[in-house]
């Protein structure tokens, strides 16, 4: 089955946005038909119920996979940018560092590119994932955010106020409850609407989070522990399940946790991905045991990563002068930030930007963000001008903006228009 990167990429890379000028390396979504956006309508053609959110991904990928099948199973490795992937794989066709697998695999499957969403992270990927929907439609727009409603910038992961420590889901107490917080529709109650079955499998740890309780109404989610426990739960569940239609969603985010803390070319990743291949190996043997040629097995990322080494010039706390012109801390991503500015600041501000760190970052006015399009197009969430804010940082090269009142212990980071961060794998074969 075909490499479609060559096909696909040059496009992705190609891809302009009118009227916006986000930096000249700069990977725009593509969210007609080749985006993380797409997949959630495409999961549905390949089961054979109809379509969700936005439009499927583009006809060769359609064609690669074939279909309709009777089980779909969407794994999401968390910060397996396509560069990433790549380089994974190349590590298999020298047979070092237990990388093996994916070469065979690949002959026998199908490998295209996609671009993640804006910003390209977790909270933001997975709700597109989950809803069909982009960021400016669902509302999440970053891994911390500005709810104004309840008066507080909020980690979108825990569901706490961005500044608290130890305090999961204690959004609550203000009156937040994650199970009506979007305003679309998820995947989990239209794919039971249609008679399929709808599992996810997740860590122990984030299994009841608020997040997850948010993306999955009408979804079992089946905790596990590690790998191990993973690749032997998922096929013995499988072959519980064989009447009727399955939809099985699985998330490992450890390549993510050592990405962030290392960086994305330490050689922690690299062996956890060799220890993530060899126990994966043991689960596509497992599934084909039983193969009867109608489970269609995907496996892709939310975003990639970008090395971004230790640098106290990107601190906020070393520049008071562009401190004073904001009234509140930034919020969004470090490599995508949102700026809240005082009256009268913004050209201090803006100027403070440039003359500090030149060609660092390219700042947006918000309003011309959201009118291009760059994070979605469609019905806009409500909220989406006042969660942007006045001006968009968009990051260049392995530049942030660092605002936490903690140290900073980030060697890897995600979110901006690299194409490190943007660029993502969507492998497939047929089981």
């Amino acid at each position: 089955m075909p490499n479609l990167i060559p096909q696909l990429l040059p496009h992705l890379e190609s891809h302009r946005i009118a009227g916006l000028d986000a930096g000249l390396k700069a990977v725009y979504p593509y969210y007609d038909r080749q985006s993380l956006a797409n997949l959630p309508a495409s999961v549905c053609h390949w089961l054979g119920v109809p379509g969700f959110g936005n439009q499927p991904l583009c006809d060769p990928i359609l064609a690669a996979a074939g279909g309709p099948f009777r089980r779909v199973i969407v794994l999401v490795v968390d910060g397996l940018g396509l560069e990433q992937f790549e380089r994974f794989i190349h590590m298999g066709v020298d047979n070092s560092g237990g990388y093996s697998l994916w070469p065979r695999l690949l002959s026998d499957g199908f490998l295209a590119p996609l671009t993640s969403v804006v910003p390209a992270t977790t909270t933001s990927a997975l709700t597109t994932l989950w809803t069909g929907r982009t960021p400016a439609e669902h509302g999440v727009m970053g891994y911390e955010m500005v709810l104004k409603e309840y008066g507080l910038i909020a980690n979108m992961i825990t569901h706490s106020p961005a500044t608290f420590v130890g305090d999961v889901g204690g959004l609550r107490r203000a009156g937040f409850q994650p199970e009506t917080f979007l305003p679309v529709p998820t995947l989990g109650p239209h794919l039971a609407a249609h008679g399929v079955q709808t599992h996810a499998f997740q860590h122990f740890s984030i299994a009841r989070s608020g997040l997850s309780t948010m993306l999955f109404p009408q979804v079992n989610v089946i905790p596990f522990r590690t790998l191990s426990d993973l690749w032997v739960s998922v096929p013995a569940f499988l072959e519980s399940q064989r009447a009727g239609q399955l939809y099985t969603y699985i998330y490992w985010g450890e390549l993510d946790e050592l990405s962030h803390r290392f960086g994305p070319h330490d050689r922690r990743v690299d062996l956890e991905f060799a220890n993530f291949s060899f126990l994966f190996e043991y689960f596509y043997k497992e599934l084909r045991k039983s193969s009867r040629g109608d489970t269609l097995l995907l496996m892709t990322a939310d975003h990639g990563h970008l090395h971004t080494p230790a640098n106290p010039v990107y601190e906020l706390k070393n520049h008071p002068v562009l401190a004073s012109c904001l009234h509140m801390i930034p919020s969004g991503e470090n490599r995508l930030a949102y700026l809240y500015l005082r009256p009268g600041k913004e050209e201090q501000a803006i100027n403070y930007i440039e003359r500090t760190w030149p060609g660092d970052f390219v700042t947006l006015p918000s309003e011309q963000v959201i009118a291009s399009g760059l994070m979605g197009t469609g019905q806009p969430h409500p909220r989406l001008a006042e969660r942007l804010g006045d001006w968009v940082m968009v990051a260049q090269g392995d530049a942030y903006l660092w605002w936490a009142d903690k140290e900073n212990m980030l060697r890897g980071r995600h979110g901006g228009l690299s194409h490190t961060e943007m660029l993502i794998p969507l492998f497939g074969m047929v089981i």
